[in-house]
């Protein structure tokens, strides 16, 4: 029961019949300071979980905590689907969490729970003469010192393992963002490349007829045919193995908005690309160095077993108490009454030797994270710089040359210098180069969307974004 500090303070009413005016003076100030020790207690630290989150995940309005499980498939399924609708629906109904935000509130009533005051134990015993005559009443009213004198680092640690808990809730976050605006642009690009191959297919189609005609003319050679025929069977697997990779794509994106059941039939925005500045890759380590909640998950817990190690100073008193006692056995005795135990065999050693280890462990794995989010930036920022230039070369070198060269092979056909074949040949290149654009596309996006989960969700990275451009357009000093 949660002791209210103006009702804790309060001074008691009792029956006149007990003579509370023989409880030495010592008795009285040792109750007072238990209640002043209660009465010191503080509320737990604000986590704003919801909200940090919603600005981790570049969200304008917070996570709603739901209390109830949610259906299976949320309602509401419509025939268009933005690609800020579906981060908005990951976030909003995924149940990883939603179980992630309850963890925050379990950590929430533990910092609370560690702030009340031990129940006092009134221990009343009568025994009754056997030759008869007044029966002897003892009782006894005591309090666990050692509990109250915990308090404060018990509070203190259940406040840094609440914040734990709101890092880890950030972090499920900024996972089901990432999760679901990959399969976005996946199902984009994917829908790009079906187009770019079904002309492949009608190409090879009619270079194959052509070569059979050619050799039932007596004109060709079967080897050619060969070719061709193998050529359009590999493509046509390619084709069928494009079309399942983008069904199941769609059906993963249904059951990340929440709707695993929808028929995942819906219109998508047009491609466009990752806009990232080229801000350079120490500044986003140094984002994701300060905004990673993983790291600060990691830190909280090592602050945590600090708080845990101070505690076990007090291990070897656990049980300490003082109280009132009275006992009647004709006129009433009262005085104070105080129970230790003795420290000879359990002097705590064994718990702080446990929790020295939990620290060093939890030291090792900070510097572990530390680590892996470095990699995590350095082989994303590397990826997304890397792709987004061979992008370039693509669409400005390879597909430019493929069009001149289909260009030469319509000008060779037509001038009769040629059959049709070159000019097929030509063209299936063509189509090769603009679907190696398209692929190269969707990597790109791939590793922008990485990057920015590498630097701690969508809103680290457009804020870095908007001090690299600040940056950029600030005037030179001097001028």
């Amino acid at each position: 029961m949660y002791i209210r500090p103006d009702r804790a303070c309060s001074k008691a009413s009792v029956p006149r019949s007990f003579p509370w005016s023989r409880v030495p003076q010592l008795s009285i100030s040792t109750l007072a300071l238990i209640a002043l020790a209660g009465c010191q207690s503080m509320r737990p630290p604000e986590t704003n979980t919801e909200s940090v989150a919603s600005t981790a995940a570049g969200l304008s309005e917070p996570i709603t905590f739901q209390i109830e499980g949610a259906s299976v498939d949320e309602p509401g399924d419509a025939d268009t689907l933005t690609f800020a609708e579906a981060v908005k629906l990951s976030v909003t109904t995924d149940p990883g969490v939603q179980a992630a935000l309850a963890r925050v509130r379990i950590a929430l009533a533990d910092a609370k729970q560690a702030r009340l005051l031990p129940n006092p134990i009134l221990n009343l015993a009568i025994r009754f003469p056997e030759g008869g005559g007044k029966p002897v009443i003892e009782a006894s009213l005591a309090q666990d010192l050692i509990s109250i004198l915990k308090i404060p680092r018990q509070s203190s640690a259940a406040d840094n393992r609440l914040r734990q808990a709101s890092a880890a809730g950030i972090t499920a976050v900024i996972d089901a963002v990432a999760e679901v605006q990959e399969r976005y642009v996946s199902i984009q690009a994917l829908e790009q490349l079906l187009p770019v191959f079904e002309q492949r297919r009608m190409l090879v189609s009619k270079a194959v007829d052509l070569a059979n005609a050619r050799l039932t003319a007596g004109e060709g050679i079967r080897e050619d045919v060969a070719v061709l025929s193998t050529q359009r069977v590999e493509l046509e697997v390619e084709i069928a193995e494009t079309k399942q990779e983008l069904r199941d794509e769609r059906l993963r994106l249904a059951r990340l908005i929440g709707r695993p059941s929808s028929a995942a039939a819906w219109k998508l925005e047009p491609w466009t690309p990752p806009a990232l500045t080229n801000t350079a890759e120490t500044a986003w380590i140094e984002a994701a160095l300060r905004s990673r909640p993983e790291i600060q998950e990691r830190s909280w817990a090592l602050a945590a077993l600090g708080d845990d190690l101070v505690l076990t100073r007090l291990l070897p008193f656990d049980g300490t108490s003082a109280g009132v006692s009275a006992e009647r056995d004709g006129p009433w005795g009262t005085g104070p009454e105080v129970s230790i135990p003795i420290p000879i065999f359990d002097m705590g050693q064994a718990r702080s030797e446990r929790i020295t280890a939990e620290q060093i462990e939890a030291r090792h794995e900070l510097v572990q994270v530390k680590r892996q989010v470095i990699e995590d930036v350095r082989r994303s920022w590397e990826s997304f710089a890397q792709t987004r230039e061979n992008v370039r070369r693509v669409r400005q070198e390879l597909v430019p040359l493929q069009e001149q060269r289909r260009s030469l092979a319509d000008a060779a056909f037509r001038a009769g210098q040629t059959d049709v074949t070159a000019l097929f040949l030509a063209e299936q290149d063509l189509r090769a180069a603009q679907a190696k654009a398209v692929d190269l596309d969707r990597k790109t996006a791939i590793a922008g969307i990485r990057l920015q989960r590498a630097v701690g969700g969508p809103g680290p990275a457009m804020a870095l974004a908007t001090a690299a451009s600040n940056d950029m357009t600030a005037p030179f000093p001097g001028k």
